[in-house]
């Protein structure tokens, strides 16, 4: 058999590990681009299983690669958010990781919170439905201690993830209105739709301004929104899009693209803003 075929046929699956582990596409791309030359070097006749060995050459790359990349966010200007995947379409690596389970940012940033072990742990059991005894083999530990690991990792995710699930119709009804308060610049109109402790996140890497700290309130964020239209009129356009798997909004300035926007929403009204507005991860954005 051609030894490409296997590692096509697996790709989206290799893609979705990466990405949820490193939350950046160029990462993600890297790692399985590592994965497939130690594939293309290796004796896939002696494998008794290419899944299992993609899988797992994949995680441990990963793992390697979150570690070095610890200490490289240490020196990173601002807040970090994850490279946001922007309207994947269904033939794409990043839809079948959006299909697979849930990548929103919100959940990724959760995920921060984890060691490289417990990252992979928790992510090979509960968004890939691996078995103790595949995890414990990927990560050359006994079963006992992936079940403690991962136990441990679904508690610390647990506390960190929004209360109430939202469906994505309710979730697009409430930024559709919201962009259109933007777009108009009606603050009040805004506020209503934020919660009075919503909270805003920018990042911009150092490269744009962005804000050194979280914003909080619904009065502070929705003049965010009202002060760039404010300072640009005319040249604001906010668009809708998937993003990660969410509806979320893209806004460009005098044509280009300036942020992409996700939104974590409870019970009716936004509860927080993750505003990527660092130009290396807007590259994949499409233009308006």
């Amino acid at each position: 058999m051609d030894s490409v075929e296997p590692f096509t046929a697996l790709k989206p699956r290799l893609f979705g590990i990466a990405y949820r582990m490193l939350g950046t596409r160029s990462d993600a791309e890297d790692v399985v681009q590592d994965a497939w030359l130690r594939w293309h070097e290796t004796d896939q006749a002696e494998l008794r299983s290419s899944e299992a060995w993609l899988v797992t050459v994949t995680t441990r790359l990963a793992i390697d690669r979150l570690r070095s990349r610890k200490s490289e966010q240490e020196k990173y200007i601002g807040w970090w958010l994850p490279e946001p995947l922007v309207e994947a379409h269904e033939d794409t690596p990043e839809a079948a990781a959006e299909l697979a389970s849930e990548v929103s940012v919100a959940f990724l940033l959760v995920l921060e919170r984890l060691s490289p072990d417990e990252r992979a742990a928790f992510l090979l059991r509960q968004a890939f439905d691996l078995d103790y005894e595949e995890i414990a083999s990927i990560l050359g530990k006994t079963e006992a201690a992936c079940r403690q690991i991962v136990h441990r990792a679904g508690e610390r995710v647990r506390e960190g993830r929004p209360r109430y699930d939202v469906s994505p119709q309710e979730h697009r009804e409430l930024l559709t209105r919201f962009m259109q308060a933007a777009s108009t610049g009606d603050r009040t109109a805004m506020k209503t739709m934020l919660s009075p402790d919503a909270e805003l996140i920018s990042d911009g890497g150092g490269k744009v301004p962005s804000f050194g700290r979280i914003l909080r309130g619904a009065a502070r964020i929705a003049g965010v929104f009202w002060s760039l239209g404010h300072a640009a009129p005319g040249k604001v356009r906010y668009r809708l899009a998937r993003i990660n798997g969410m509806p979320g909004l893209l806004r460009y300035v005098d044509g280009k693209i300036e942020s992409a926007q996700s939104f974590t929403i409870e019970a009716g009204r936004i509860t927080a803003v993750y505003v990527v507005r660092n130009p290396d991860k807007l590259s994949a954005v499409p233009p308006l």
